[in-house]
């Protein structure tokens, strides 16, 4: 049995004897869904984009048509995607009881797609957008029509406001889902983050809450030092592993 493997066991036997689990996910654990993740170099979004030139609430309001141009394609090219084997590990261990929840940094929808009902959405989603005047919630196809017929910005039916994606956007407030997800850790016996960076603040405060932290990303993060068990692969075959590990500990 090599170093992952014996890795992979210890985290499956303390999700199995934890009595709370909670789970974080960033961009790492869509780039299998064919969803490029925003700072790796070389591949990431921001290599090509400026984030404050392109996903601003700035640029969204100052410049609307240069938003719509840039920012809201690349909202738009998440529409498609598809679950992978690791949003469905974890829609099973919910299921399962295993974990409580998944808290996300991602917008793409995917965990909601693959089955999962405890999903704190910490910086938003590309399903929906809203009034900014009313409040008022509709779909995300809306949106894009209007963009499409030349509407821009989009404009609410029911009061005249101005309609805006519901991603967060750089200046935005985080929604009321990250106190949600700040007390769910703080309270929970283990977190286990999965393909994220946690260079993004202030979601990356999560890590240092938690009584036992432990990782699952390619790339090392600022919080390596205080992580229990820190696993460098894709997110596809460690949760897939982790699955078989649980089912097997689970029939001895």
């Amino acid at each position: 049995m090599d170093m992952q493997d014996q890795a992979i066991r210890r985290v499956a036997e303390a999700i199995m004897e934890s009595g709370s689990v909670c789970v974080l996910t960033g961009a790492g654990i869509s780039t299998e869904s064919g969803i490029p993740d925003f700072r790796s170099p070389g591949t990431g979004i921001w290599e090509r984009v400026d984030p404050m030139e392109a996903l601003s609430t700035a640029v969204l309001y100052n410049n609307p048509r240069k938003f719509y141009s840039t920012g809201f394609e690349i909202i738009m090219s998440m529409q498609d995607a598809r679950p992978n084997r690791a949003h469905h590990v974890l829609a099973r261990f919910e299921k399962e009881g295993l974990i409580d929840a998944v808290i996300t940094q991602n917008i793409d929808n995917l965990h909601h797609r693959a089955g999962s009902e405890k999903v704190l959405e910490v910086h938003g989603d590309t399903r929906t957008g809203y009034c900014i005047k009313c409040g008022k919630r509709v779909s995300i196809r809306l949106l894009a029509d209007k963009v499409g017929s030349g509407q821009i910005p989009p404009v609410c039916e029911e009061c005249g406001g101005i309609l805006r994606p519901g991603v967060v956007l750089f200046g935005d407030m985080l929604p009321d889902c990250f106190n949600e997800a700040w007390d769910l850790v703080k309270r929970c016996d283990l977190l286990l983050v999965i393909g994220s960076s946690l260079n993004v603040g202030p979601v990356n405060n999560l890590a240092s809450l938690c009584r036992r932290l432990m990782i699952v990303n390619i790339g090392v993060t600022p919080y390596d030092g205080l992580a229990e068990i820190i696993i460098r692969d894709k997110a596809g075959q460690v949760l897939d592993s982790l699955q078989r590990a649980i089912e097997e500990r689970s029939a001895r």
